[in-house]
C-alpha cells in the first residue's frame, strides 16, 4: 500500500495557521507541491513567505467565499505547477451560536464558510481533474478531494449549534460528490476532528485553561492530538493507499465519540 503523495500537486485551504498550516507542510514534507491557500494574507506571508524560493511552495491569498477568487486560486496554481491533483478544504470556523436567538447569523455565516466555500470550490477543481485526465486509459485515479469536518457533524451543543449543522451538511456533501465523480476516478473524503490543537482550540485553552482537562477526560486517549496527526490522516487519504475509498468519513479523535459527553464539545 502506498501512501506516497511525492510529485503530486495539492491546494491547501485554510493554510495560515493550525490544522490547515500543519497540512499542507506535513505535504511538502513528503514531496508534494502545495499551494497555501488562505485569505488572511499577513499570516500566510510571514508563514509561507520567505519559502517561496522553494520550488515545491507557494501561497495565494483571497477571500474563498467570492466565486472569482476560487477561479484566481486555480488559475494560480496552474500557472506555478500545471495541474493540481489533490485538494484540502481545511478552512473552517468555529463560531459560537445562539439557538434561540433569530438574529444570531452564526450558522448562516458557518454554512457559507464551511459548506458553500468547499462545496464552490470542490466544482471548480474537479473540472479541472477531469481535464487533466482527458487522453489517458480511464483506469488511473484522476484526483483526490479531502474536507474537514467534526466529530459535532453528530451530536448537539447548543453554542456550537452553527458548527455542528455546517458539518453535517459538508459530510452529506462529501458523500453525495464521492457518488457524482466516482466514474471520473476522483475520490471524495472527509475527516472528522476530534480535540486537535487547532488553532480555535489554542485561543481557547489561553481563555479557558481548566477546559483541557475537560477535553481529556472525555477522551479515551487521554490527550489532544497533534495537528501532525490529522495531518497524516488527510495525507493517507490522499494517497493511493486509499484509492478504494470515497465518500467516507474518517474519524480522528481517540475515541472521543466512543463516550462523548454532550457537555465537553469538541474543537
Amino acid at each position: 500500500m502506498s501512501l506516497s503523495i511525492s510529485g503530486k500537486t495539492a491546494i491547501v485551504t485554510g493554510a495560515a495557521n493550525g490544522v490547515g498550516l500543519a497540512i499542507a507542510r506535513h505535504f511538502v514534507d513528503k514531496g508534494a507541491n502545495v499551494m497555501f491557500a488562505d485569505m488572511d494574507d499577513v499570516r500566510l506571508a510571514k508563514e509561507v513567505g520567505e519559502q517561496e524560493e522553494d520550488s515545491a511552495i507557494r501561497f495565494f491569498s483571497g477571500d474563498l467565499r467570492e466565486k472569482l477568487t476560487i477561479t484566481n486560486l486555480l488559475s494560480a496554481t496552474i500557472d506555478a505547477f500545471d495541474r493540481v491533483d489533490i485538494l484540502v478544504n481545511a478552512s473552517r470556523q468555529v463560531l459560537r451560536s445562539d439557538p434561540l436567538n433569530p438574529d444570531d447569523d452564526a450558522v448562516e455565516m458557518a454554512i457559507q464558510q464551511n459548506l458553500m466555500t468547499s462545496l464552490r470550490l470542490s466544482q471548480v477543481i474537479a473540472k479541472r481533474m477531469i481535464k487533466q485526465a482527458e487522453g489517458g486509459d480511464g483506469t488511473g485515479s484522476s484526483g483526490s478531494i479531502i474536507n474537514l469536518s467534526s466529530i459535532l457533524a453528530n451530536r448537539a451543543h447548543p453554542e456550537l449549534m452553527a458548527l455542528s449543522i455546517s458539518n453535517a451538511a459538508l459530510e452529506q456533501m462529501t458523500r453525495s460528490l464521492a457518488v457524482a465523480l466516482a466514474d471520473k476516478h476522483i475520490r471524495v473524503n472527509a475527516v472528522a476532528m476530534g480535540s486537535v490543537m487547532s488553532a480555535s482550540l489554542q485561543k481557547k485553552l489561553k481563555e479557558s485553561p481548566d477546559f483541557r482537562d475537560v477535553i481529556e477526560k472525555g477522551t479515551p486517549m487521554g490527550r489532544i492530538a497533534s495537528p501532525t496527526e490529522l495531518a497524516e490522516a488527510v495525507q493517507f487519504l490522499a494517497s493511493d493507499g486509499a484509492g478504494f475509498m470515497t465518500g467516507q468519513v474518517l474519524t480522528v479523535d481517540g475515541g472521543r465519540t466512543l463516550l462523548d459527553p454532550v457537555s465537553a464539545p469538541a474543537h
